[in-house]
């Protein structure tokens, strides 16, 4: 039985793979495809709906991205988000226009109840507004079903052909009530079943990667991270010892991180494992190196190697798998680009290995859905839920230079700065929580004698996306606890500072 789908067409909107996470919470398999998708594609595909997502043009602008019209005589139903809902209008001869009053941010918006799209949704309700035109006239066979005190047309629709916009952003966390009008839009108007379950996914992946590998040799570049770990362990449970997992450790992981991927892989999981201690070898290619791209560019290609040599020695094998995830898949041209999912998420594939094809178990799941194989697979709940790492490592929290000395105090603060963050039962509540070796030294005083040692900045954010952040209001008790112990505990560190930027405008991580 083909699995039903909704397609979300791309128009350059920074919510795109947001808007394709709710379609997924609501039990419904949803891929992006870009905005100038054939009409025979979309027809071949068969989706039970479409959604137009954002997009930051004008649509009466000569260049704007744009769609073929016929989609909309294709009955299938759409929902236009923002641009999407403004191109709707616009290839339906109805008036968008540059707006009088731009709208951003929170916004109280007035519904019709009774549009399926609104069904069970408060008649005030607040949304997430984000534009600079707005619909002017809508075009024929729709009408207007919310509006704003600056926002006379905020949704509208068309109930017998099953179109539909909203000038607001139902897929982000600001809009409270939008995922209940993304449900609405599935079930009510599109008549989905709601079939997408991630159990369903690793047994039937695991089924078609034995299918697939028969009794042929695969390898694989084994992070220690949660998208290698969870496609090393589905190869692992469709094909055992076929599977060769060779693990770079560069010296630049957490405390004991190494350690404890190599136990995991050798006692829980049937394949064979090889640890190639490279530390020095990356120290030695990094020193003096101070700028952060130049460090990521290092890192990798000193990766590659690694990795090629080690897998020079296996000698031909058949398949290379990479831990490659949907967001990948978007970020890096919906498809249309070869780049390797590796331990850096940086480089080319690996000019000098022998193998016939890629193998991408993960290729059409959310991080998320990720981790939710993962427990399903085993995998303990401690690597399913590490917390976000940088492909770099250290590298990049560690500002200046790298020694080996820096690692080593910063992997002792990090560790320090987790372990209460877990022990105060904070680490489910925190979506990332690190700590930064700073390349700033000042005076202190310890034991009554003069210091002039090194800063750490401890960073934590709450977040739904990753694309916007808060500082995560961590107990003053807490972060005392913390300050205490690394300054006490970590030799060459006089100074903790606690990092209270919003991304934007700051990044979450500082390089």
């Amino acid at each position: 039985m083909k699995k039903e789908i909704v397609i979300v067409l791309d128009f350059g909107g920074q919510y795109n793979q947001l808007i394709a996470r709710r379609v997924r919470e609501c039990n419904v398999y949803c891929e992006v495809l870009p905005y100038n998708t054939s009409i025979d594609r979309i027809k071949e595909l068969a989706p039970k709906g479409i959604i137009f997502t954002g997009g930051p043009a004008s649509v009466y602008e000569p260049d704007a991205p744009s769609c073929d019209p016929a989609i909309f005589s294709l009955g299938i139903p759409i929902l236009g988000i923002c641009y999407g809902c403004q191109l709707m209008t616009h290839l339906l001869a109805g008036k968008v226009s540059k707006a009088p009053v731009r709208e951003y941010g929170h916004t109280q918006i007035s519904i019709n109840t009774e549009s399926k799209l609104f069904a069970d949704i408060s008649a005030d309700t607040s949304c997430w507004m984000s534009h600079t035109d707005y619909i002017e006239q809508p075009a024929a066979g729709f009408r207007i079903i919310a509006k704003s005190a600056s926002c006379p047309v905020a949704a509208i629709e068309d109930p017998e052909r099953k179109l539909y916009g909203v000038q607001f952003h139902p897929e982000v966390a600001h809009t409270p009530e939008g995922t209940k009008m993304l449900y609405n839009f599935l079930y009510k108007v599109c008549n989905c079943s709601g079939d997408w379950v991630m159990s369903s996914f690793t047994e039937e992946t695991i089924i078609s990667l034995r299918e697939k590998i028969g009794n042929k040799k695969v390898l694989c570049a084994l992070s220690g991270g949660v998208d290698s770990s969870v496609a090393a362990v589905l190869i692992s449970k469709a094909v055992g010892r076929q599977l060769t997992c060779i693990f770079v450790d560069h010296g630049l992981l957490r405390k004991n991180e190494g350690d404890e991927v190599e136990d995991i892989f050798t006692r829980q999981f049937d394949v064979n494992f090889i640890r190639v201690n490279a530390q020095q070898r990356f120290y030695e290619k990094l020193a003096g190196v101070t700028e952060p791209e130049a460090k990521r560019k290092i890192i990798g290609e000193e990766f590659i190697r690694v990795f090629e040599e080690e897998a020079k020695k296996i000698g031909k094998v058949d398949f290379l798998v990479q831990g490659t995830i949907y967001p990948d898949v978007i970020e890096s041209g919906l498809g249309k680009s070869a780049v390797i999912k590796s331990h850096h998420n940086v480089g080319g594939l690996p000019e000098h290995v022998d193998f016939s094809e890629i193998i991408e178990p993960l290729r059409s799941l959310f991080k998320d859905e990720v981790r939710k194989v993962g427990l399903e697979l085993g995998i303990p709940e401690k690597l399913v839920f590490r917390q976000p790492f940088p492909g770099p490592g250290l590298a990049v929290r560690i500002i200046g230079d790298i020694t080996p000395q820096k690692v080593a105090i910063l992997q002792e603060a990090d560790f320090i700065f987790r372990e209460e963050i877990a022990k105060a039962g904070l680490d489910k509540g925190i979506s990332q929580y690190f700590a930064v070796l700073t390349n700033l030294r000042s005076v202190g005083v310890m034991g009554d004698e003069r210091t002039y040692d090194y800063t750490i900045a401890l960073r934590a954010v709450t977040t739904s996306d990753f694309m916007t952040a808060e500082f995560a209001k961590i107990p003053w008790e807490v972060l005392a606890t913390v300050s205490n112990r690394i300054v006490n505990e970590v030799k060459h560190v006089n100074r903790i500072c606690y990092d209270i930027t919003t991304k934007p405008p700051a990044t979450i991580e500082w390089e």
